[in-house]
């Protein structure tokens, strides 16, 4: 999949990706499962729907034919869905290694609140990368509702 994203799409974000990226993925998501369950999230589904509280311009810039989708926290089941401050990937990397609170960290719903009281939104303060690879809050939602009703 990669390849073909690399040899019809070179100029999107995707194609900069690694061959690797998908065991790198993989892992990341096994880390974020494992800490998701520590804290008591419960899950219905193996692997999360990845989705970004509030909205991030800087994702429109990876993708041809952008769009969001707002779905109110009040349709979740909050006990059902994690949060890293930041995207899940440079979060859990080994070479981020900045010694900010957050990283390295999954946060209940009750828990991101008082991040983003401490720290602000990403994309607020960080919407150009330049202070660091957060740039949204990445939530990881383990149940397919509401989303289902979402796709098409």
């Amino acid at each position: 999949m990669l390849e073909r994203i690399k040899k019809e799409r070179p100029y999107s974000f995707a194609s900069h990706r690694d061959m690797d990226y998908i065991v790198k993925r993989c892992n990341c998501e096994a880390i974020v499962r494992e800490k998701a369950k520590e804290k008591g999230i419960i899950m219905d589904i193996a692997s999360p729907h990845y989705m970004v509280v509030e909205a991030c311009p800087w994702l429109n810039t990876w993708f041809e034919e952008p769009g969001e989708i707002a779905i109110s926290i009040k349709d979740f089941d909050t006990a059902k869905v994690s949060f890293t401050y930041g995207d899940s990937m440079p979060t859990f990397s080994p070479r981020v290694n900045d010694g900010k609170e957050y990283r390295k960290k999954v946060y209940t719903y009750e828990e991101i609140l008082a991040v983003v009281e401490k720290y602000g939104m990403p994309q607020e303060w960080n919407a150009n990368g330049e202070k660091g690879p957060e740039r949204y809050i990445e939530a990881q939602v383990w149940t397919n509702s509401p989303i289902e009703s979402y796709l098409r």
